[in-house]
């Protein structure tokens, strides 16, 4: 049986050399295109000012105000008359208190006899530890011994700090503790002068000042059979518990 289609006529028999020569001019033709090359026309800019021969402001309308003028001086009298001075004035003659060349001063000669030296007696200080009669708290008066009433004075002083010791609020609020050293003096009349303090805050060394000076009047020390003052020392220790 023969075939009923030409095969001179077969359409699809080059299809693949038609697709590749297609392919192939549009591939061309996009690269073309891509190179192709434009360029910006330039652009004349004109710059044009414009000026006005007629420059018309407002102007505000303000008032004058018109002052009146000050009056002229006093004329003067038609008839001077001329008073005579009858009164004879004393003129003050300043006297120079320079002093020339020629003037001689004469030293002042002073005896030594005409001179009275006076003597300054300065209070001193004796320590509490070798001071020869200890101050007197109240309650050691009736021991005997320096060494029993320096005992009995450290004593109270103590019990003091214990009966009067008030922790700062603040300061325990903040967990602050430590020592605090307080040095005073015990004046002639046994009243406490001249506190000192050191320690880590300020407000713990506040409360031990405020201790310290709530001590009662003592009886004053004596050193050579005359009251003197005394310096004493003692550590106040702030520990929360």
């Amino acid at each position: 049986m023969k075939p009923k289609k030409n095969p001179n006529a077969d359409v699809g028999r080059n299809s693949s050399l038609y697709f590749m020569i297609g392919l192939t001019s549009i591939l061309f033709v996009t690269w073309q295109t891509f190179e192709v090359k434009t360029y910006e026309k330039e652009s004349e800019i004109l710059e044009i000012a414009q000026v006005t021969d007629d420059l018309k402001e407002d102007v505000p309308i303000t008032e004058i105000i018109r002052t009146t003028p000050p009056p002229p001086p006093p004329a003067a009298p038609d008839v001077i008359e001329i008073v005579e001075d009858v009164e004879d004035v004393e003129e003050t003659v300043i006297e120079s208190t320079e002093s020339s060349q020629e003037v001689f001063i004469e030293d002042a000669i002073v005896k030594i006899d005409d001179v009275e030296v006076g003597e300054v007696e300065e209070e001193e200080i004796i320590p509490f530890a070798v001071i020869e009669n200890v101050p007197v708290f109240p309650g050691c008066e009736n021991l005997n011994s320096e060494e029993e009433r320096k005992a009995c004075f450290n004593r109270k002083v103590q019990e003091h700090v214990r009966q009067n010791f008030k922790y700062p609020q603040s300061a325990l609020e903040m967990r602050i503790t430590g020592k605090v050293y307080v040095q005073f003096v015990i004046d002639s009349q046994g009243r406490v002068k001249d506190i000192q303090k050191r320690g880590p805050d300020r407000l713990l060394e506040k409360e031990a000042v405020r201790i310290i000076a709530a001590l009662p009047t003592v009886k004053p020390g004596v050193q050579r059979g005359k009251p003197v003052k005394v310096k004493y020392s003692i550590p106040i220790n702030f520990v929360v518990q």
